[in-house]
Protein backbone atom coordinates (compact mmCIF):
# COMPACT_ATOMS: atom_id res chain seq x y z
CA UNK A 1 0.00 0.00 0.00
CA UNK A 2 1.50 2.99 -0.88
CA UNK A 3 1.66 6.33 1.62
CA UNK A 4 -1.58 8.40 1.53
CA UNK A 5 -0.26 11.60 -0.35
CA UNK A 6 -0.84 15.02 0.91
CA UNK A 7 -2.54 17.35 -1.25
CA UNK A 8 -3.09 21.19 -1.82
CA UNK A 9 -5.17 23.30 -4.13
CA UNK A 10 -4.41 26.46 -5.53
CA UNK A 11 -7.47 28.18 -6.76
CA UNK A 12 -10.80 27.99 -4.87
CA UNK A 13 -13.26 29.21 -7.46
CA UNK A 14 -15.88 27.08 -9.84
CA UNK A 15 -13.45 24.31 -10.41
CA UNK A 16 -11.47 24.22 -7.76
CA UNK A 17 -14.80 23.43 -5.30
CA UNK A 18 -15.06 20.34 -7.02
CA UNK A 19 -11.35 19.24 -7.06
CA UNK A 20 -11.93 20.34 -3.15
CA UNK A 21 -14.75 17.84 -2.58
CA UNK A 22 -12.97 15.03 -4.10
CA UNK A 23 -9.48 15.21 -3.21
CA UNK A 24 -11.54 14.92 -0.04
CA UNK A 25 -12.70 11.52 -0.87
CA UNK A 26 -10.56 9.88 -2.64
CA UNK A 27 -8.83 6.92 -1.27
CA UNK A 28 -4.75 7.58 -0.67
CA UNK A 29 -5.02 11.36 -1.05
CA UNK A 30 -5.38 14.06 2.08
CA UNK A 31 -6.33 17.40 1.12
CA UNK A 32 -4.08 19.17 3.89
CA UNK A 33 -3.79 22.58 2.25
CA UNK A 34 -5.66 25.36 -0.07
CA UNK A 35 -4.66 28.48 -1.15
CA UNK A 36 -6.46 31.68 -3.13
CA UNK A 37 -5.47 35.09 -2.83
CA UNK A 38 -8.92 35.86 -3.22
CA UNK A 39 -10.03 33.96 -0.45
CA UNK A 40 -13.11 31.10 -0.29
CA UNK A 41 -15.84 32.04 -2.12
CA UNK A 42 -17.61 28.66 -2.02
CA UNK A 43 -17.20 27.45 1.68
CA UNK A 44 -14.85 24.82 0.45
CA UNK A 45 -12.00 24.76 2.91
CA UNK A 46 -14.01 23.59 5.67
CA UNK A 47 -12.25 24.76 8.44
CA UNK A 48 -8.61 24.97 6.51
CA UNK A 49 -6.47 28.21 6.72
CA UNK A 50 -7.17 29.71 3.56
CA UNK A 51 -3.36 30.34 2.22
CA UNK A 52 -2.64 33.64 0.37
CA UNK A 53 -0.54 32.24 -2.36
CA UNK A 54 1.69 29.30 -4.36
CA UNK A 55 4.41 30.03 -2.21
CA UNK A 56 2.84 29.15 0.98
CA UNK A 57 0.67 26.39 -0.47
CA UNK A 58 4.44 24.72 -1.72
CA UNK A 59 5.88 25.00 2.36
CA UNK A 60 2.69 23.34 4.03
CA UNK A 61 4.60 19.96 3.01
CA UNK A 62 2.57 19.03 0.42
CA UNK A 63 3.36 15.72 -1.96
CA UNK A 64 0.92 16.53 -4.86
CA UNK A 65 -0.97 19.49 -5.85
CA UNK A 66 -3.96 20.76 -7.99
CA UNK A 67 -3.55 24.35 -9.74
CA UNK A 68 -6.78 25.81 -10.79
CA UNK A 69 -6.16 29.12 -11.42
CA UNK A 70 -7.36 31.40 -14.32
CA UNK A 71 -4.87 30.41 -17.32
CA UNK A 72 -2.38 33.42 -16.95
CA UNK A 73 -1.07 32.05 -13.94
CA UNK A 74 -0.43 28.40 -14.58
CA UNK A 75 3.02 28.54 -15.32
CA UNK A 76 4.36 30.56 -12.70
CA UNK A 77 2.10 28.71 -10.51
CA UNK A 78 3.12 25.65 -11.59
CA UNK A 79 6.34 25.85 -11.71
CA UNK A 80 6.73 27.40 -8.07
CA UNK A 81 5.74 24.05 -6.85
CA UNK A 82 8.20 22.19 -8.95
CA UNK A 83 10.76 24.01 -7.77
CA UNK A 84 9.48 22.57 -4.14
CA UNK A 85 9.37 19.19 -5.13
CA UNK A 86 5.45 18.77 -5.87
CA UNK A 87 4.15 16.89 -8.43
CA UNK A 88 1.30 18.84 -10.32
CA UNK A 89 -1.62 18.70 -12.25
CA UNK A 90 -3.04 21.85 -13.56
CA UNK A 91 -5.94 22.60 -15.29
CA UNK A 92 -6.07 23.13 -19.14
CA UNK A 93 -4.98 24.91 -20.69
CA UNK A 94 -1.13 24.24 -20.12
CA UNK A 95 -0.14 27.66 -19.76
CA UNK A 96 -0.89 31.00 -21.83
CA UNK A 97 1.24 29.80 -24.57
CA UNK A 98 2.99 26.84 -25.93
CA UNK A 99 6.29 28.60 -25.26
CA UNK A 100 5.87 28.49 -21.51
CA UNK A 101 4.05 25.25 -21.53
CA UNK A 102 6.37 23.32 -23.21
CA UNK A 103 9.12 25.42 -20.44
CA UNK A 104 6.91 23.95 -17.79
CA UNK A 105 7.49 20.16 -19.50
CA UNK A 106 10.93 20.57 -19.94
CA UNK A 107 11.28 21.75 -15.89
CA UNK A 108 9.24 19.02 -14.94
CA UNK A 109 10.79 16.61 -16.44
CA UNK A 110 14.17 17.34 -15.69
CA UNK A 111 12.93 17.03 -11.95
CA UNK A 112 11.75 13.62 -12.44
CA UNK A 113 8.09 14.96 -11.33
CA UNK A 114 4.65 14.15 -12.40
CA UNK A 115 3.25 17.19 -14.58
CA UNK A 116 -0.13 16.63 -16.03
CA UNK A 117 -2.97 18.49 -17.25
CA UNK A 118 -6.84 18.42 -16.52
CA UNK A 119 -7.81 17.33 -19.87
CA UNK A 120 -10.58 15.45 -18.54
CA UNK A 121 -12.44 14.45 -21.42
CA UNK A 122 -10.49 11.42 -21.28
CA UNK A 123 -11.97 9.90 -18.47
CA UNK A 124 -15.65 10.46 -20.23
CA UNK A 125 -16.79 6.95 -19.89
CA UNK A 126 -18.08 7.26 -23.40
CA UNK A 127 -14.78 8.60 -24.98
CA UNK A 128 -12.97 5.96 -23.10
CA UNK A 129 -15.08 3.01 -24.46
CA UNK A 130 -14.81 5.04 -28.19
CA UNK A 131 -10.91 4.78 -28.28
CA UNK A 132 -11.16 1.32 -27.04
CA UNK A 133 -13.46 0.28 -29.75
CA UNK A 134 -11.22 2.05 -32.59
CA UNK A 135 -7.98 0.26 -31.09
CA UNK A 136 -10.00 -2.83 -31.40
CA UNK A 137 -10.86 -1.91 -35.21
CA UNK A 138 -14.52 -2.00 -34.89
CA UNK A 139 -14.84 0.21 -37.73
CA UNK A 140 -11.96 -0.22 -39.56
CA UNK A 141 -9.83 2.91 -40.79
CA UNK A 142 -11.21 6.05 -39.60
CA UNK A 143 -12.33 8.47 -42.43
CA UNK A 144 -13.65 11.61 -39.86
CA UNK A 145 -13.99 12.88 -36.53
CA UNK A 146 -16.12 15.80 -35.59
CA UNK A 147 -17.26 17.89 -32.80
CA UNK A 148 -19.84 19.82 -31.30
CA UNK A 149 -19.37 22.28 -28.05
CA UNK A 150 -21.75 24.74 -27.84
CA UNK A 151 -23.28 26.20 -24.87
CA UNK A 152 -24.32 29.91 -23.44
CA UNK A 153 -21.03 32.24 -22.35
CA UNK A 154 -19.52 31.11 -19.02
CA UNK A 155 -19.37 34.32 -16.34
CA UNK A 156 -15.92 32.52 -14.54
CA UNK A 157 -13.92 32.83 -18.15
CA UNK A 158 -12.18 36.45 -18.51
CA UNK A 159 -8.60 35.79 -19.81
CA UNK A 160 -9.26 33.39 -22.12
CA UNK A 161 -11.57 32.63 -25.62
CA UNK A 162 -13.64 29.95 -26.55
CA UNK A 163 -10.20 28.17 -28.30
CA UNK A 164 -8.75 27.85 -25.03
CA UNK A 165 -10.99 27.43 -22.90
CA UNK A 166 -13.33 24.65 -24.95
CA UNK A 167 -11.16 23.69 -27.93
CA UNK A 168 -8.25 22.23 -26.29
CA UNK A 169 -10.79 19.80 -25.16
CA UNK A 170 -12.06 18.77 -28.43
CA UNK A 171 -8.39 18.98 -29.83
CA UNK A 172 -7.08 16.50 -27.06
CA UNK A 173 -9.64 13.83 -27.21
CA UNK A 174 -9.71 13.66 -30.57
CA UNK A 175 -6.03 13.14 -30.58
CA UNK A 176 -6.19 10.97 -27.90
CA UNK A 177 -9.40 8.14 -29.10
CA UNK A 178 -7.37 8.54 -32.67
CA UNK A 179 -4.19 8.10 -31.34
CA UNK A 180 -2.90 10.56 -33.28
CA UNK A 181 -1.45 14.16 -33.55
CA UNK A 182 -2.38 16.84 -35.81
CA UNK A 183 -0.94 18.01 -39.06
CA UNK A 184 -2.71 20.79 -40.26
CA UNK A 185 -5.56 23.20 -39.11
CA UNK A 186 -7.33 26.03 -40.36
CA UNK A 187 -10.09 28.06 -38.64
CA UNK A 188 -12.53 30.55 -38.69
CA UNK A 189 -13.36 32.85 -35.47
CA UNK A 190 -16.18 35.31 -34.50
CA UNK A 191 -16.45 37.58 -31.59
CA UNK A 192 -20.24 38.58 -30.72
CA UNK A 193 -20.52 39.46 -27.21
CA UNK A 194 -18.42 42.34 -26.88
CA UNK A 195 -15.08 40.91 -25.53
CA UNK A 196 -11.59 40.91 -27.05
CA UNK A 197 -11.25 37.04 -26.98
CA UNK A 198 -13.65 34.91 -29.54
CA UNK A 199 -16.64 33.27 -28.70
CA UNK A 200 -16.85 31.08 -31.61
CA UNK A 201 -14.60 29.11 -33.77
CA UNK A 202 -14.70 26.54 -36.29
CA UNK A 203 -11.28 24.40 -37.19
CA UNK A 204 -11.21 22.32 -40.16
CA UNK A 205 -8.11 19.75 -40.10
CA UNK A 206 -6.22 16.29 -40.83
CA UNK A 207 -4.22 13.87 -38.14
CA UNK A 208 -1.06 12.29 -38.74
CA UNK A 209 -2.67 9.56 -40.27
CA UNK A 210 -4.83 11.52 -42.94
CA UNK A 211 -8.16 11.54 -40.99
CA UNK A 212 -10.11 14.54 -41.78
CA UNK A 213 -11.47 16.28 -38.56
CA UNK A 214 -13.42 19.26 -38.04
CA UNK A 215 -14.88 21.08 -34.43
CA UNK A 216 -17.59 23.86 -34.04
CA UNK A 217 -17.33 25.59 -30.55
CA UNK A 218 -19.11 28.29 -29.34
CA UNK A 219 -20.44 30.66 -26.41
CA UNK A 220 -23.63 31.55 -27.90
CA UNK A 221 -25.82 28.72 -28.05
CA UNK A 222 -28.62 28.48 -25.94
CA UNK A 223 -28.30 25.26 -25.53
CA UNK A 224 -25.33 22.79 -24.71
CA UNK A 225 -23.84 20.04 -27.03
CA UNK A 226 -21.12 17.85 -26.22
CA UNK A 227 -21.02 15.29 -29.20
CA UNK A 228 -17.79 13.87 -30.71
CA UNK A 229 -18.98 11.69 -34.05
CA UNK A 230 -16.00 9.23 -35.67
CA UNK A 231 -16.97 8.11 -39.23
CA UNK A 232 -14.64 4.82 -40.60
CA UNK A 233 -15.06 2.34 -43.21
CA UNK A 234 -17.12 0.28 -41.30
CA UNK A 235 -19.86 2.44 -39.27
CA UNK A 236 -19.85 5.75 -37.22
CA UNK A 237 -19.81 6.33 -33.52
CA UNK A 238 -21.44 8.53 -31.62
CA UNK A 239 -20.61 9.88 -28.42
CA UNK A 240 -22.46 12.24 -26.61
CA UNK A 241 -20.43 13.33 -24.01
CA UNK A 242 -22.65 15.25 -21.88
CA UNK A 243 -24.99 12.54 -20.79
CA UNK A 244 -21.89 9.56 -21.81
CA UNK A 245 -23.48 7.62 -23.96
CA UNK A 246 -21.95 5.82 -26.77
CA UNK A 247 -23.79 4.67 -29.75
CA UNK A 248 -22.59 2.37 -33.23
CA UNK A 249 -24.57 3.34 -36.39
CA UNK A 250 -23.21 0.22 -38.46
CA UNK A 251 -22.94 -0.11 -42.64
CA UNK A 252 -25.34 -1.77 -43.79
CA UNK A 253 -24.98 -5.08 -45.47
CA UNK A 254 -28.22 -6.00 -47.42
CA UNK A 255 -28.78 -5.78 -51.00
CA UNK A 256 -30.12 -2.36 -52.43
CA UNK A 257 -33.10 -3.20 -54.48
CA UNK A 258 -34.71 0.04 -54.96
CA UNK A 259 -33.38 0.42 -58.51
CA UNK A 260 -33.16 4.38 -58.25
CA UNK A 261 -30.44 4.24 -55.61
CA UNK A 262 -28.95 0.49 -56.93
CA UNK A 263 -26.20 2.28 -58.83
CA UNK A 264 -25.45 4.13 -55.51
CA UNK A 265 -21.27 3.16 -54.41
CA UNK A 266 -21.72 4.77 -50.74
CA UNK A 267 -23.14 3.07 -47.89
CA UNK A 268 -26.54 2.30 -46.48
CA UNK A 269 -28.14 2.00 -42.89
CA UNK A 270 -27.43 -0.83 -40.76
CA UNK A 271 -27.79 -1.51 -37.64
CA UNK A 272 -27.83 0.69 -34.73
CA UNK A 273 -26.14 0.15 -30.70
CA UNK A 274 -26.23 1.89 -27.78
CA UNK A 275 -23.89 0.19 -25.70
CA UNK A 276 -24.19 0.06 -21.78
CA UNK A 277 -21.19 0.05 -19.41
CA UNK A 278 -20.71 1.74 -16.17
CA UNK A 279 -20.37 5.55 -16.00
CA UNK A 280 -17.97 7.10 -13.43
CA UNK A 281 -17.53 11.02 -12.42
CA UNK A 282 -15.07 11.91 -15.22
CA UNK A 283 -13.03 14.17 -12.71
CA UNK A 284 -12.69 11.94 -10.00
CA UNK A 285 -11.18 9.57 -12.81
CA UNK A 286 -8.77 11.70 -13.63
CA UNK A 287 -7.73 12.95 -10.39
CA UNK A 288 -7.33 9.02 -9.03
CA UNK A 289 -5.25 8.72 -12.21
CA UNK A 290 -3.31 11.46 -11.00
CA UNK A 291 -2.55 9.99 -7.28
CA UNK A 292 -1.99 6.53 -9.57
CA UNK A 293 0.70 8.42 -11.55
CA UNK A 294 2.48 9.55 -8.47
CA UNK A 295 2.72 6.36 -7.37
CA UNK A 296 4.03 4.89 -10.51
CA UNK A 297 1.34 2.89 -12.39
CA UNK A 298 0.57 3.85 -16.02
CA UNK A 299 -2.65 5.93 -16.66
CA UNK A 300 -4.56 7.68 -19.38
CA UNK A 301 -3.49 11.45 -18.06
CA UNK A 302 -2.70 14.33 -20.52
CA UNK A 303 1.41 15.12 -19.86
CA UNK A 304 2.50 18.29 -20.21
CA UNK A 305 4.26 17.30 -23.44
CA UNK A 306 0.64 16.48 -24.62
CA UNK A 307 -0.53 19.56 -23.72
CA UNK A 308 1.75 21.33 -25.65
CA UNK A 309 1.12 19.64 -28.47
CA UNK A 310 -3.00 20.75 -27.94
CA UNK A 311 -1.94 24.45 -27.15
CA UNK A 312 -0.35 24.74 -30.15
CA UNK A 313 -2.72 23.37 -32.36
CA UNK A 314 -5.17 26.28 -30.68
CA UNK A 315 -2.75 28.79 -31.48
CA UNK A 316 -2.09 27.59 -35.27
CA UNK A 317 -5.96 27.75 -35.36
CA UNK A 318 -6.11 31.46 -34.18
CA UNK A 319 -2.99 32.04 -36.50
CA UNK A 320 -5.32 30.87 -39.46
CA UNK A 321 -8.29 32.94 -38.26
CA UNK A 322 -6.65 36.55 -38.36
CA UNK A 323 -7.47 37.68 -41.43
CA UNK A 324 -11.47 36.86 -41.16
CA UNK A 325 -11.65 34.95 -44.39
CA UNK A 326 -10.84 38.03 -45.98
CA UNK A 327 -8.13 36.31 -48.00
CA UNK A 328 -7.52 32.41 -49.47
CA UNK A 329 -5.24 31.15 -46.77
CA UNK A 330 -3.18 27.50 -46.57
CA UNK A 331 -3.45 25.74 -43.02
CA UNK A 332 -1.34 26.23 -40.91
CA UNK A 333 1.34 23.06 -39.99
CA UNK A 334 1.39 21.97 -36.51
Amino acid sequence: MSAVLRAGLLGLGMMGRHHARLLREIDGIDLVAVADPAGDPHGVAHGMDVLPDVDALAAAGIDIAVVAVPTRFHAAAASSLAAAGVHVLVEKPIADSSVEGEALADLFESRGLVGAVGHVERFNPALQQLRARLADGEIGDVYQIATRRQSTFPARIGDVGVAKDLATHDIDLTAWVAQESYEAVSAQTAFKSGRSHEDMIAIAGRLSGGAVVNHLINWLSPMKERVTVVTGERGTFIADTATADLTLHRNGTAALEWESVSTFRGVSEGDVTRFAFPKREPLRAELEAFRDAVNGLPTSLSSMREAVHVLRVVEASLESAVDGGRLIRTAVHV
